[in-house]
């Protein structure tokens, strides 16, 4: 991945006068020096970001196979900031990072686990370093389930999405074995009763895009709820795809499969 751009000067300042440049001294003055940006040994922070053992990704670097900020890199125990600057390993280029954020078009046949049963994982799907890094699925979707899927190892970011307490909405389109009425996304908002459930679960909305296809929006995560809701609900699942999580909505152009890191404005929006 490249280094991201730097924006270039756009010409000079004018002067301030005198008082103005006074003033703006004893602000300078008094304001707190901007904390350096925290650096790592090499190694530890190719070990950070899923490369192998520490010894390992020594020798990586000393076999030089390593190149960091577009330099090469012979020396593991160079200090290099931890996030921010771009690096190669074997000729592929990654962006350091602290924590990582990522969208998957997950396609069917999947397992959202990383201890699969009965199908491949969706972790087969990522890169071996990020894997290792520690990356884990946003929530779950059923192994035929396709659409918007997140991974990151922020493990603050995950819990704001999979909480119930944040509610925070997921949008799915449910292909429906019945052709259906009205009354199906008018009983889903107004709740049905499953199995194991206290109380009647309500979905956050419904709405009949066409007798045989209904958009359903959920904020809880219970186990296989919408095929659940809709059985309950007088009809069945056909079909499930999820289009999109919060504001975040599945760029339908990645192919299924495929994924790609989430922007930090995206990921500022889904934080809320």
């Amino acid at each position: 991945m490249p280094d991201p751009e730097v924006p270039a000067p756009v010409g000079d300042a004018p002067r301030p006068s005198a008082p103005e440049a006074e003033s703006g001294a004893h602000r300078a003055a008094s304001a707190p020096s901007p904390r350096p940006p925290r650096t790592l040994p090499l190694d530890q922070f190719l070990h950070r970001h899923g490369f192998g053992t520490r010894r390992a990704c020594r020798v990586l670097v000393w076999e030089g196979r390593v190149t960091f900020g577009g330099a090469p890199a012979d020396d593991p125990d160079t200090r290099v900031p931890a996030a921010g600057v771009g690096f190669t390993v074997d000729g592929e280029a990654w962006m350091g990072a602290e924590t990582v954020y990522l969208a998957m078009h997950k396609p069917p046949g999947h397992e959202v686990s990383r201890k699969p049963q009965h199908h491949p994982s969706v972790m087969a799907l990522l890169p071996p370093p990020l894997v290792e890094r520690g990356v884990q699925p946003v929530g779950r979707l059923d192994t035929d389930t396709t659409g918007l899927l997140l991974f990151s190892d922020d493990g603050d970011f995950v819990h704001a999405l999979t909480s119930p307490r944040h509610a925070v909405p997921k949008t799915y389109i449910v292909g429906l074995a019945e052709p259906a009425g009205p009354e199906l996304p008018a009983a889903l908002r107004r709740g049905v009763r499953l199995y194991d459930e206290n109380q009647p679960i309500a979905a956050h909305d419904a709405e009949l895009l066409a007798p045989d296809c209904l958009r359903l929006v959920l904020t809880e995560g219970k186990y296989h709820q919408a095929r659940r809701m809709v059985a309950a609900a007088g009809n069945h699942v056909l079909s499930l795809h999820r289009p999109s999580i919060g504001p975040l909505v599945l760029d339908e152009s990645l192919p299924e499969g495929a994924w790609r890191w989430l922007t930090p404005a995206e990921v500022a929006a889904l934080r809320g």
